[in-house]
């Protein structure tokens, strides 16, 4: 159901773009298979933030990547972990840690632009679920494409 809003929201939202002048359009939030097939398409307008969340393979902990729309550029902002699970933790120099006030941790001002405003995925297990949280919805990556590569890639 959750695909079903998301791709009104994305008709409605074309719709508008397509009578806005080019200054006023969205960028695109893409999820492409490696066949060149998209998965998912989101509008993201300058300034907006979407995260990418996932349970941690391990420990099954809820953990999130956030991302801006800065001018065009796709740009890490912050990350939550609630544990110091492995493969997680801060980096020095690499943003602040601050407690969220729950038992785990924000890294802020990450700031890192994505080179080429893409990266690549390996999509989750459904255990996993790796999903995009965009405008109070939320679409399951693995439901579409666990175990594959995708690219994740905003388009401007």
């Amino acid at each position: 159901m959750a695909g079903c809003l998301l791709c009104l929201a994305v008709g409605s939202a074309a719709a508008l773009a397509a009578d806005a002048p080019p200054a006023d359009r969205p960028a695109w939030l893409e999820v492409h298979r490696d066949d060149g097939r998209v998965i998912a398409s989101l509008p993201v307008a300058e300034g907006e933030a979407w995260c990418l969340e996932w349970n941690h393979s391990v420990t099954g902990i809820r953990v999130q990547d956030c991302y801006r729309n800065r001018a065009g550029q796709m740009v890490l902002e912050r990350s939550h972990q609630p544990d110091f699970a492995a493969g997680l933790g801060h980096v020095p120099g690499r943003g602040r840690q601050v407690s969220d006030g729950e038992g785990g941790y924000w890294i802020e001002d990450i700031d890192e632009p994505v080179p080429d405003n893409r990266y690549r995925l390996r999509v989750g297990s459904p255990e996993v679920d790796h999903r995009l949280l965009h405008d109070g919805h939320r679409l399951s990556l693995s439901d579409q494409a666990a175990g594959e590569r995708v690219i994740i890639q905003l388009r401007p």
